[in-house]
């Protein structure tokens, strides 16, 4: 799959680019019920929120689930940011991100570059993420908040939020966003469950509370050309991954060919 041309100019201009329902109905449901899968494991990867239930995020499931290792080399999400970045990618994080009803907590502001460079040396913001939808999000469940523009001022300065969001990030001061804000505006990524973001690494973003009855699932692929790969190997490898292998896309029907049961694909 490739970006038109007028694709890539607004991508490059505001630093994301919706595209929806990019992906079927029956292919947001195989990975729903691999989210629930994964979700219900106790492994270190799957982070709960702070009652210590429920799900938050999920971390590197393309190494212990089936269908999300199937994501992580589908063509539809590696082939675009191939092209924006020019040339072969790996992933650097995966991310199965929860906003569970009425417990999903707030992701504070912040660039997720900045913590690749500040945490693991990665050269430059030649990273992006591409995040699908597997439910739908709504203005109501803790839908993405974007501030359009704000990836070409660079890395700004912030500070290291431990307590928060149940897991550690470089978040920006009130002062820098409302500046940002004032000038950008602020861009609610909502969308039926199919639909894709992509995003520049450097993008100023967060995401509320979810205070309503309905939870939402949003898989992230953090990824970065394979000559920018990170040089300091701090965190856990299933958070910032080492492997830099160029990924080999698969076929474009691979989320619907038959794959093994959960406890074959873990053995």
């Amino acid at each position: 799959m490739q970006l038109d041309r007028n694709q890539m100019d607004r991508f490059h201009e505001t630093g994301y680019l919706m595209l929806p329902n990019l992906f079927s109905t029956d292919e947001a449901e195989v990975l729903r019920r691999a989210a629930a899968e994964v979700y219900a494991l106790d492994r270190e990867e799957v982070v709960r929120e702070k009652d210590g239930v429920s799900p938050r995020t999920a971390f590197a499931a393309h190494c212990y689930h089936e269908a999300f290792r199937r994501l992580g080399r589908h063509p539809r999400l590696i082939e675009p940011v191939m092209q924006l970045l020019g040339g072969p990618v790996y992933i650097h994080q995966y991310k199965v991100n929860a906003k569970v009803a009425f417990n999903g907590d707030v992701w504070q502001w912040h660039q997720d570059y900045g913590t690749w460079s500040r945490d693991d040396l990665m050269p430059e913001a030649r990273a992006m993420n591409i995040a699908l939808f597997v439910d739908d999000v709504t203005e109501f469940n803790g839908p993405l908040w974007i501030i359009p523009g704000s990836h070409r001022g660079g890395v700004y300065e912030a500070g290291h939020d431990l307590d928060t969001t149940s897991y550690p990030l470089w978040t920006l001061d009130r002062a820098t966003v409302t500046d940002l804000a004032e000038r950008g505006g602020i861009f609610s990524a909502k969308g039926k469950a199919g639909s894709v973001l992509m995003f520049h690494g450097n993008i100023v973003h967060a995401s509320s509370p979810n205070m309503s009855p309905w939870g939402r699932t949003v898989v992230y692929l953090s990824l970065c050309h394979v000559n920018n790969h990170i040089r300091r190997f701090k965190r856990p490898e299933w958070i910032a991954h080492r492997d830099f292998a160029p990924i080999e896309p698969l076929s474009d029907s691979c989320l619907t060919e038959p794959m093994p049961a959960m406890a074959e694909a873990v053995a």
